[in-house]
């Protein structure tokens, strides 16, 4: 959710390639040989994912591993078309590409003090889906793309689009509490930056060097703090809120007693990890509204 976002703000690609795909870049790695792979050669399994030959040599059949993660990243892209096709209106409405905050729909939908007070709390979830300018909305779906294909195809549709949400609220909800509630934040920023947390507690669980992961969030936190305009607070919520959903799904099931670690109990502690951090959000959020006084 930036106000007027850098174009650095978009993340490095990864530095390592796959191993049976030199020309793909991939931040992912087999859990169980730590070989790095893309998403194509990875089968996620109940907690981390495999690569083709570990599938092969465990005797494991793809098809029912596939049923946890996701064969195409069609949610990335749908995300991608939803904000795309939104700026396309809000850029209609002002006949701007680069000043758009005329526009009837970005006014009915930005995240704004004053409005949240009267209570229109959908704006913690709508402003996530609309930006300032082309550049903006261009860094912004660059970004998901990245980073999108990589989360979904490893944790499946449905658990990447409740990290997404999660980040997106996450980072509404700390800009409500910490950020200027005279500012005007708009923009996927925030649910952006919950993914590079995901990333990198997928990076983490498969035991492979995190380095680059830990070089991108650095990097775009530092800016974050030294450019002017910047919804700091929208890009720390949403990276600590996808960094805890992510840890839900993939850590959380250890906490389970032996006996009850299994493929159904573990997806029931991430989506139960999720709904708490949703709930946590819009509390935060919502309360934090009632509070303000204009």
């Amino acid at each position: 959710m930036t106000f007027r976002p850098p174009p650095s703000q978009s993340p490095s690609p990864p530095t390592q390639v796959c191993v049976r795909h030199p020309d793909r870049p991939t931040g992912l790695a087999c859990s169980r040989c730590g070989r790095p792979a893309c998403p194509d050669c990875l089968t996620p399994a109940a907690v981390g994912q495999h690569c083709v030959d570990c599938v092969r040599a465990s005797g494991r059949q793809v098809s029912v591993a596939r049923t946890i993660g996701a064969k195409t990243a069609w949610a990335t892209y749908g995300l991608m078309a939803i904000n795309i096709a939104l700026f396309v209106i809000v850029a209609a409405q002002a006949r701007s590409i680069s000043e758009v905050r005329s526009s009837q729909v970005f006014v009915d939908g930005a995240l704004w003090g004053p409005f949240m007070a009267s209570g229109e709390y959908w704006r913690l979830l709508t402003a996530g889906f609309l930006h300032f300018s082309l550049i903006h909305v261009g860094i912004n779906m660059f970004s998901l793309y990245i980073l999108g294909r990589d989360v979904e195809l490893t944790l499946g549709t449905v658990r990447f689009l409740g990290i997404y949400l999660t980040s997106l609220l996450g980072g509404s909800a700390m800009v409500m509490l910490l950020g200027d509630s005279l500012a005007i934040n708009a923009g996927a920023s925030g649910a952006i930056f919950g993914l590079m947390g995901a990333t990198l507690i997928v990076v983490l669980k498969a035991k492979i060097p995190a380095t680059g992961v830990y070089g991108i969030i650095g990097l775009n936190v530092v800016l974050s703090f030294t450019i002017p305009n910047i919804s700091l607070w929208a890009h720390l919520g949403g990276l600590a809120f996808g960094a805890a959903a992510a840890a839900g799904i993939v850590y959380g099931p250890q906490l389970l007693p032996a006996k009850a670690r299994n493929p159904r109990n573990a997806t029931a502690v991430g989506f139960l990890t999720m709904g708490v951090l949703i709930v946590v959000a819009l509390a935060i959020g919502i309360v934090k509204a009632q509070t303000l006084t204009f």
